[in-house]
């Protein structure tokens, strides 16, 4: 057309109206060109498929004539010389007849054109009007759900850019809609990681593969004291032509259902661990393991840094001399998740200190109640702390929140769990103060049981120690050795027992008894037993009418039963009589000779009753050991007895050793760490009378 202009696209241009394949192309804008006299002068492509006429069948026609019914030709010339006189556009409906004989509303749009050589034209753009409204209504409803969506919508252009905010992106962000656009996400989210964003939407531009709820989390203009989380999906935006406009971006704010989520994963958390604690706490009846097992629980779920510490009067009973308002605690356990120089600012492990009232442990075991400190300041830590050397390393750690609970059994305080956070970056909350204190008070149970076990088994032992007897007086004919050795720490004391007893006649009665059963009860009965059998002794009775005596005498305690060996040694004849009830059999060793386990009538436990008991007679003569011991020394519970009884005569197979000697290493090999049992062990060496 003369007087036309060509103006080169901007380079990274994107608007879809100046590129091919855009918005025209969608609407199938025709374009038509009139001379003066309504003639068709430029026909456009666009312009067959919405007539339905070539080129070659347009050009040259009338317009009127070609395109509209005879019956609306009037109105279309009006109409045509309204434009060509310049009085204005015209733009409207109107019905126009396709070549295959039917009729289409057009939507138009007429304007008068003048080339520079003063001829004039008319340029009708047109469009179905079918085309239109759908475009219009697509459009309309695009918008629509764009600005009342609940969901975060936004489109940036290729220079990642905001084109388009919708109202819940404006809310979610807090930043108006017209300061995004024009600005990149850096500018307008300051608080994110705007980088990082910015560079998967590039991955999305150049790859065209969108990013679907994605998970991610940060802090707004709209709240930026809190975290928000949010599902994000990102999508590449292309037109008709394949053309990149930018991208869309689509934000689901998901926070409530994040917290509710972690908030349910905090209470599985607590509850599983709550169970474990169930399972791991009270494993034994030791009060520093079971104090160890709490702070092990503890680190590092609940804290970076555990301590338990117990009230020495708990344990020891009061102390004079103490200052009002004072505790003194006697440190237990002591755990960290990491090497920290928090560990070297609590007391050692067995230690026992006092602290004066302002310490926030000592206000925790004063009153029974929880203390917490979310955040530790500088003029917190002497309240935490030792002592000053203790204010510097606890700072040095990075604590940064405390949590001291109460241990509490029976209505009784016992002492506290006292809980430090450093690498963790949470803060103590209300949360971690209810599940610290329900882990101190399933623990605080288990040490009280430790605590009260512990008196028992230390009244049972001195009970059996007194009993026992002390130092035996060397009897004539025979050396003496002998050893006893209570249960493991964790088990009760039980009722084994050993006698040496000078008789007349330079006779010497040699027992060995082992009480069913544990505890003071068992020691008690011990203890009757051994006298009974030391009077039954001096009545010069034989061995199995000692322990039929014994028998009855048992009998008389109820419940009780007990095994026991009596042999009563004559150095001059060097005959060792002997009776068993339902007792190990000795072991005989003679020099040069291997060693053997007497074959005795084992008899009935003592208590049974109505089982006769037999007196076996036994030469040993001088060189010759007799062992006797009770079953502890000799039972475990992955091998049975046999094996044992021979692994016990392999071990004293061999030269002779000192008596002293042949104790200590029977126990050394026989005796197990895990062993829930005492041991008696008793060995006599016959040797020649001396004159005297």
């Amino acid at each position: 057309m003369a007087g036309a202009q060509s103006f080169p696209a901007r380079a990274g241009a994107r608007d879809p109206s100046l590129v091919a394949g855009g918005l025209l192309d969608v609407l199938g804008v025709a374009a038509v060109v009139l001379d003066s006299e309504g003639r068709i002068r430029l026909w456009s492509p666009q312009a067959k498929r919405v007539y339905g006429y070539t080129a070659q069948e347009a050009l040259g026609q009338y317009a009127a004539k070609l395109l509209v019914d005879e019956e609306h030709r009037d109105v279309v010339l009006r109409l045509f010389a309204q434009v060509m006189s310049g009085e204005g556009t015209w733009a409207g409906v109107f019905p126009v007849r396709h070549k295959d004989g039917s009729t289409l509303l057009v939507e138009f749009r007429n304007v008068r054109l003048e080339a520079d050589n003063g001829r004039m034209f008319a340029l009708g753009l047109a469009s179905e009007q079918a085309t239109l409204r759908r475009v219009e209504r697509d459009l309309a409803l695009s918008l629509r759900l764009v600005d009342q969506s609940p969901i975060g919508l936004a489109v940036l252009n290729t220079e990642l850019r905001y084109v388009l905010v919708n109202p819940a992106l404006e809310r979610i962000n807090g930043v108006p809609a017209d300061e995004h656009l024009g600005r990149r996400i850096v500018d307008v989210l300051p608080f994110l990681d705007g980088t990082t964003v910015e560079a998967r939407m590039r991955e999305v531009m150049d790859s065209g593969r969108p990013v679907l709820d994605e998970f991610t989390t940060g802090r707004t203009a709209a709240d930026p004291e809190r975290d928000h989380s949010w599902l994000v999906s990102v999508y590449r935006l292309d037109d008709q032509a394949g053309h990149v406009l930018g991208v869309a971006v689509s934000v689901v704010d998901v926070t409530e259902q994040h917290e509710a989520a972690v908030s349910a994963a905090q209470a599985r958390r607590r509850l599983s661990l709550i169970a474990d604690a169930s399972v791991r706490i009270g494993t034994t009846l030791d009060l520093e393991v079971t104090a160890r097992e709490l702070a092990d629980v503890a680190v590092p779920e609940v804290a970076d840094i555990a301590a338990v510490d117990v009230l020495d009067t708990v344990l020891a009973g009061p102390r004079p001399g103490e200052a009002d308002g004072a505790v003194r605690f006697r440190a237990l356990a002591l755990n960290a998740a990491y090497p920290t120089p928090a560990t070297e600012a609590a007391d050692p492990v067995g230690d026992v200190a006092l602290y004066g009232p302002t310490r926030l442990v000592t206000q925790c075991a004063r009153t029974g109640r929880p203390v917490l400190v979310p955040r530790v300041r500088p003029q917190d830590l002497p309240r935490i702390a030792r002592n000053e050397d203790a204010v510097h390393l606890l700072a040095a750690a990075g604590v940064h929140s405390y949590l001291a609970v109460p241990l509490i059994a029976r209505g009784q305080v016992l002492g506290a769990l006292d809980l430090k956070r450093a690498r963790n970056p949470a803060p103590f909350s209300k949360d971690d103060v209810l599940l610290a204190t329900e882990l101190a008070a399933r623990a605080a149970v288990s040490i009280d049981n430790a605590r009260w076990y512990q008196r028992q088994r230390e009244t049972a032992l001195m009970l059996q120690r007194h009993l026992l007897p002390q130092r035996p007086a060397a009897p004539r004919g025979l050396d003496i050795a002998y050893r006893y050795q209570p249960a493991a720490a964790d088990d009760e004391t039980g009722g084994d027992w050993f006698d040496v007893i000078a008789l007349s006649g330079d006779r010497t009665a040699l027992v060995v008894g082992d009480v069913m059963g544990s505890g003071i009860n068992a020691a008690a009965t011990m203890g009757q037993l051994r006298a009974t059998a030391r009077a039954l002794a001096r009545l010069d009775l034989d061995p199995a009418t000692v322990l039929t005596h014994l028998d009855a005498a048992t009998a008389d305690l109820g419940d009780a039963t007990a095994t026991c060996v009596y042999a009563l040694y004559d150095p001059h004849t060097h005959l060792c009589h002997i009776a068993v009830a339902g007792h190990p059999p000795p072991v005989h060793l003679r020099p040069g000779r291997p060693p053997r386990l007497l074959d005795l009538p084992t008899g009935a436990p003592l208590g049974v009753g109505g089982v006769p008991f037999s007196t076996t007679a036994v030469t040993l003569d001088p060189g010759d050991d007799l062992v006797l011991y009770t079953d502890g020394l000799i039972e475990t519970r992955d091998q049975d007895i046999d094996t044992r009884l021979a692994t016990l005569t392999d071990l004293l197979t061999g030269p002779s050793r000192p008596l002293e000697d042949t104790c200590d290493f029977l126990l050394a090999a026989l005796r197990r760490p895990d062993t829930h049992d005492d041991v008696a062990l008793l060995i006599a060496r016959a040797h020649a009378l001396t004159a005297t």
